[in-house]
């Protein structure tokens, strides 16, 4: 199988710049979030259509974003 229709889009979750990677391979989308700073990965998740995959997983980077603090002094 070969991966289809990908897209990268980025959005804010809090203080925290979300990249969603999604794509099709076969018949179900897949998608990543990671958090570009620091660069951590958080969540895949998968889908029948794209917009499902990319809820499923900004939903996911929400809850561990949610829980997450930055340090006062961090560079940024």
């Amino acid at each position: 199988m070969k991966a289809e229709e990908h897209s990268t889009r980025t959005l804010k979750v809090g203080e925290w710049a979300v990249r969603l990677t999604s794509y099709k391979l076969g018949d179900t989308y897949h998608c990543t979030a990671d958090n570009l700073d620091p660069g951590a990965w958080l969540a895949r998740a998968q889908g029948v259509t794209r917009e499902e995959a990319e809820n499923r997983a900004s939903q996911r980077a929400r809850k561990l974003l949610g829980r997450a603090r930055r340090e006062p002094n961090a560079e940024r």
